[in-house]
């Protein structure tokens, strides 16, 4: 294959996240890239994600692409790709993940425990709604969809005293000029896999992108997102997760939140990695989400049958 046509996103993160990777991709492989840009149903729908369907919106359409052969690999952000594993397609390659924080962008260079009471805060995320009204019940809680500089634009023009967004686009479009604090990823977990990229193949083409993998990242996400699919949550629902490879260790935590922020469950576990036995991911996702279980967590999700 000469060239690899790389599916993705139209927006100015999706570009730019692509680009990263098929600038990777070059480099490990030698390969020429075309970027090939496709529109998914979440980019036609102003709907709160909460409502429309959750962040699976984005994700469809470049994988029926990737499926009829009209690219050869796609790029996803890792926390918008659902948990149940697809017949025809593989994620091949988890690339080195990016800061997973949550990051507030509020006027004034205001913190969130700054903010006055009655401040609008706006996020599109169930997680964090149920977060800020844990942590800050006096703020108003604002539903919000639209790209980065939508939201940003929001705060700038007044209707929004700050918005939260994931510190790893802010990252990687230049952007974190804007943060007025990033929020500690241990006392408000994030979305499972947030900060990581999925490079997604049909099966039998992973030898296209494997040189793109990192095991300390896959290690970490792969626990996150087992412990979403365990829970029977759908990638919206109110979970947060954090797993690190440290010290011979892969260290899972995940909280689940219920919506109105007066409850959350937290677990935490850990088991050697690497393991050449076992898959140290699936057991340490299945220690924290037993015990999240027991506690009471699928009342809390929303999202079980």
């Amino acid at each position: 294959m000469t060239t690899v046509r790389i599916g993705t996103r139209g927006s100015t993160l999706a570009l730019t996240q692509t680009g990263m990777v098929a600038d990777d991709l070059a480099d490990a492989t030698g390969v020429s890239t075309e970027l090939v840009t496709i529109t998914t149903e979440g980019d036609r729908s102003n709907e709160p994600l909460s409502r429309a369907g959750g962040a699976g919106l984005f994700t469809g359409a470049l994988r029926d692409a990737l499926l009829e052969g009209r690219c050869d690999v796609v790029v996803h952000s890792l926390k918008d790709l659902p948990t149940a594993p697809h017949d025809g397609l593989v994620v091949a390659a988890i690339p080195a993940r990016e800061d997973p924080r949550d990051a507030l962008c509020a006027r004034d260079g205001l913190t969130l425990e700054m903010l006055p009471a009655g401040s609008r805060v706006g996020t599109g995320s169930p997680r964090r709604m149920a977060q800020l009204r844990a942590r800050r019940p006096d703020l108003e809680v604002v539903d919000i969809r639209g790209n980065v500089d939508t939201r940003l634009g929001r705060v700038t023009d007044g209707d929004l005293d700050a918005v939260i967004l994931a510190a790893a686009g802010l990252t990687r479009i230049g952007r974190t000029d804007v943060v007025t604090e990033f929020l500690d990823a241990d006392a408000w977990p994030t979305a499972p896999g947030q900060g990581a990229l999925a490079v997604e193949v049909r099966r039998g083409d992973e030898h296209l992108v494997q040189a793109l993998d990192h095991a300390e990242t896959r290690a970490a996400v792969e626990a996150e997102r087992e412990v979403l699919a365990l829970l029977e949550a759908g990638c919206s629902a109110p979970v947060g997760a954090r797993a690190v490879v440290d010290a011979g260790l892969l260290l899972l935590s995940a909280s689940v939140y219920s919506l109105d922020g007066t409850t959350a469950l937290t677990s935490s576990h850990a088991t050697g990695w690497p393991d050449d036995e076992g898959d140290p991911s699936r057991e340490v996702a299945a220690s924290v989400a037993r015990e999240l279980l027991d506690a009471g967590a699928a009342g809390l999700t929303g999202e079980r049958p």
